[in-house]
């Protein structure tokens, strides 16, 4: 049995970091470096549960430690797109994805590296995107935004706001499906903050209509 005082998030992403933080639980970070080529014919929700499954092995040591590992994908027309390389492939992205809804697949893996027990989920949220203009494209790039971001885009970049008509979860979109964690976490015995839900839709400006469903077991996102 892991040692209940202790978490590690098997990433170093800032928003992971902010997310993971309002479950009141205290963390530690280990970035697992892993290879995310995809495999021929690898179907994308396999894909990304298969690298936050990979993650979660890469930081199992010696100690009894929960893992928490997490991998988000933006996929198009069952194609998967990446964080793009320049500027160039960053405009194409967005100009693919402009107008029309795509989907976000973020899988969630708990990991109790004592017992070797492992929990998935895999949260699809589909994120309808506005017809924002070449122009606007164009200042977004120059931010410098969305060369670390799949699919060249931060649902929260207050500047460029790219979504429009949202209501699917926004921290999934944003890396982490907190309330799929709590109900994770749950399992493992360990409670998440009373304030969790709350302090997600304050710190992202979203009223959530969705978390009460996803509290009762329904697999949405």
């Amino acid at each position: 049995m892991f040692d209940q005082s202790k978490i590690v998030l098997a990433s170093n992403s800032p928003r992971r970091k902010e997310l993971i933080s309002l479950t009141g639980w205290i963390f530690s970070t280990s970035p697992a470096d892993i290879d995310e080529t995809p495999r021929s014919g690898e179907a994308p929700e396999n894909y990304v549960t298969r690298l936050a499954k990979e993650k979660a092995a890469a930081c199992r040591n010696e100690g009894l430690e929960l893992i928490l590992a997490a991998d988000t994908i933006v996929v198009d027309a069952n194609q998967i797109m990446g964080k793009p390389l320049n500027e160039e492939e960053s405009r194409r992205m967005l100009v693919q994805l402009r107008g029309h809804t795509h989907q976000v697949m973020t899988a969630v893996v708990l990991f109790d590296s004592g017992t070797g027990r492992l929990e998935e989920e895999l949260c699809l949220t589909h994120v309808p995107m506005r017809t924002y203009s070449d122009a606007e494209i164009d200042t977004y790039i120059a931010s410098g935004d969305p060369f670390d971001k799949a699919g060249a885009y931060a649902i929260q970049h207050s500047g460029f706001h790219p979504v429009a008509s949202f209501h699917g979860c926004f921290a999934s979109v944003m890396g982490l499906p907190l309330c799929h964690v709590k109900r994770m976490a749950k399992s493992f015995e360990k409670p998440v903050a009373d304030s969790m839900v709350t302090e997600c839709q304050r710190i992202n400006q979203y009223t959530c209509s969705i978390f009460q469903q996803v509290a009762h077991g329904a697999e949405i996102g």
